[in-house]
């Protein structure tokens, strides 16, 4: 067993030391498996592990023709931010000149319907032309720092191609029309700013994080002491290379011995995050498994940060607070219906069925209706308790059949809600007909 425990240690060191030594590596520099296995004495397959896992932490990149190549690894806050590297890929493009320049981002794109002087004053550094075969338009970009996207399959002249290695700004080539270019490029930003929007554990843990753990052979004397120090209750149990292996807890230690080891105690196989793991994902966890502090590790299981409840919900209550950018099929969906009282002061949500909501028979699709089901149950306990809904169970009745441009009417009662569970029946009218109903049970997160 001790010998299994070193080799894994020494497999987790080995790959440590691969990240660290591509994170060194100057941007644009080549990897592959072979050099890096020769060059620090590991197997291939550590190598390819490691790469493949630098790959998600968006250090490296797989280029065509090029292979794996270290790249800038973006920001969280720049998420919303293309690289013209990927407009190239987004668009099947072909790159006619500047390919130094791939890697810039480009801040915004300008559809190039006008004349060359009116165009000029709409595009800055770091824009993006998309044009026709408009020779001087093309130049006129580049002078003025923009990168080129040629639509229609259209090529340009070996001046342009010159000025664009030149200035390295990219010039590119694309099959597609001019609309469904910007279509691309815009929906791919608004997918960019939803990733953005979702908060991850990374994102709210600071960088060089302190954590106070004890290890197994620790007593209920250590405890105490780092009760003192801390003024906190619950710690992390970690082994000799740092792994969670349990959790300690001021209950658990009622009636211990003050020379009892903490391993008789502790509560084993605790349940932990990563740091890619959402805000929301945590809270939901936290409130399911009745925990108080998770422990947040890395791919070696190795911890790297605690939150605890408080952290979550100050979290999610900035979350609230932000503008909400990108629009999800939920928020489209649920965009065209009414919130108002009826007479007896039950919340009622109006709306019609549009043609996107149906299905290949004309009629709303099974999976709208679910979606405005569970909207309309979130919003209604929204009015009364402040806090995030998280559907646990659904039980849904499709009774009849709701034609396209149908006005339907929701109406969702909440049967009990506590400070960690809710409990609302949903049903939807066409007229005063019933046409279908759910019967929903979620978890509630409070907003502290």
């Amino acid at each position: 067993m001790q010998d299994t425990d070193t080799s894994l240690q020494e497999a987790a060191t080995k790959h440590e030391q691969i990240i660290k030594y591509i994170e060194g590596l100057k941007i644009g520099s080549k990897i592959s498996v072979r050099k890096i296995a020769e060059k620090l004495g590991v197997s291939e397959g550590t190598a390819y592990r490691a790469i493949k896992e630098a790959d998600t932490l968006g250090l490296v990149a797989t280029k065509e023709r090029v292979g794996t190549v270290r790249v800038e690894k973006k920001l969280r806050d720049q998420l919303d931010k293309l690289t013209f590297a990927e407009v190239v890929n987004m668009v099947d493009g072909e790159v006619l000149g500047g390919r130094a320049g791939l890697e810039k981002t480009l801040h915004k794109f300008v559809i190039g319907a006008m004349e060359q002087e009116a165009m000029m004053r709409y595009i800055d550094p770091g824009s993006l032309l998309i044009v026709g075969n408009r020779s001087k338009a093309h130049s006129g970009a580049l002078e003025q720092g923009a990168g080129v996207l040629i639509t229609g399959g259209f090529g340009t002249s070996e001046e342009v191609k010159k000025l664009a290695d030149q200035l390295e700004l990219p010039i590119i080539s694309s099959s597609y029309d001019t609309f469904t270019v910007a279509s691309m490029i815009n929906r791919a930003i608004y997918d960019r700013l939803i990733k953005k929007k979702i908060l991850l554990i990374e994102d709210i843990v600071p960088k060089q994080m302190q954590v106070f753990s004890l290890k197994v052979n620790h007593t209920l004397k250590d405890w105490q002491r780092l009760h003192e120090e801390t003024g906190h209750s619950r710690f992390p149990v970690v082994d000799e290379w740092n792994r969670v292996i349990g959790m300690i807890t001021s209950k658990d230690l009622i009636g211990a011995e003050p020379d009892q080891t903490i391993d008789k105690r502790m509560t084993r196989g605790p349940v932990t995050a990563g740091p890619s793991t959402s805000v929301a994902s945590a809270a939901h966890l936290m409130v399911w498994e009745g925990i108080e502090l998770l422990p947040i590790v890395d791919m070696n299981r190795k911890v790297v940060a605690v939150i605890s409840r408080k952290d979550v919900m100050k979290a999610m209550q900035h979350i609230q607070r932000q503008p909400q950018h990108g629009e999800t099929f939920e928020d489209l969906i649920w965009s065209g219906f009414n919130e108002v009282k009826d007479v007896s002061g039950q919340i009622v949500f109006r709306g019609i069925i549009t043609p996107q909501m149906t299905n290949q028979l004309g009629t709303m699709s099974e999976g709208v209706l679910t979606v405005l089901m569970t909207q309309a149950a979130y919003h209604a306990v929204q009015d009364v308790k402040k806090g995030d809904l998280v559907l646990d169970n659904m039980s849904s009745y499709f009774i009849k059949p709701v034609q396209i441009d149908s006005e339907v009417e929701i109406r969702a009662k909440i049967i009990e809600v506590s400070r960690k569970f809710g409990k609302i029946d949903v049903e939807m009218f066409h007229g005063a007909a019933l046409v279908a109903k759910a019967m929903l049970t979620a978890q509630v997160i409070e907003q502290a």
